[in-house]
């Protein structure tokens, strides 16, 4: 019996991240109260004071059920030592099919970036985003100056100021198709975006292969 309860608990859980989903992608996050959630789920909104602490903490679960993209990419990025550009964009590469490929995945990005409001209410979901992008950021720091260090250059900026427009590069680019998805092809625009990027950091990168090929540009 005690099992059969966790596992109707669990299902209601996921009710209503469900239903939190289906609202904020419709309505936004600040016009979404969490009564509307608890009908939208069938649930009661006890039930939602029973499995989250307000708004920004359901927020933050719907947010956990999926690896957002460039979180996907961040978490690997320099696993690979011996060619840490090749990391990069392989990870990179992934995370955008991943955007095209998989429908939660997109609408939970879509939430995320186009349809929350930082108010003071939602301060816990503010600091989650910073935390996912500095994250993201020491982790390509250190592999573009991991790739800079082994092929003898010098970047021709801060490394970390690098790591900030790969990171603006990527976030604007999935902004800007889901603006219109299908506007564009995601993953070729991604994987010619991050090449130039890497051009114009001092690397030469072959074009014709599917995984890139960077050295030291003469």
């Amino acid at each position: 019996m005690v099992r059969r309860t966790k596992e109707e608990a669990l299902a209601t859980r996921h009710r209503l991240l469900d239903a939190a989903e289906l609202l904020f992608q419709t309505q936004g996050v600040s016009k979404t109260s969490l009564q509307q959630i608890a009908q939208q789920a069938g649930a009661t909104r006890g039930a939602i004071y029973w499995h989250f602490k307000d708004k920004a903490d359901l927020f933050n679960a719907m947010m956990e059920r999926v690896t957002l993209p460039l979180e996907a990419a961040k978490r690997e990025a320099g696993s690979d030592g011996a060619d840490p550009l090749a990391a990069i964009e392989r990870v990179m590469m992934l995370a955008l099919s991943l955007m095209v490929s998989d429908p939660q995945v997109r609408r939970v990005f879509e939430i995320a970036t186009l349809k929350v409001e930082y108010t003071q209410d939602m301060d816990a979901v503010l600091q989650r985003h910073r935390a996912a992008r500095n994250a993201f950021l020491d982790d390509f720091a250190r592999a573009l100056q991991q790739a800079a260090s082994q092929a003898g250059i010098a970047l021709p900026m801060p490394v970390k100021t690098a790591a900030f427009g790969l990171h603006a590069a990527f976030s604007g680019l999935i902004q800007d198709w889901l603006l219109e998805p299908g506007l564009f092809d995601l993953v070729a625009a991604g994987r010619h975006v991050f090449r130039v990027y890497l051009a114009g950091l001092g690397f030469e990168c072959g074009g014709g292969s599917a995984e890139v090929n960077c050295r030291t540009a003469a």
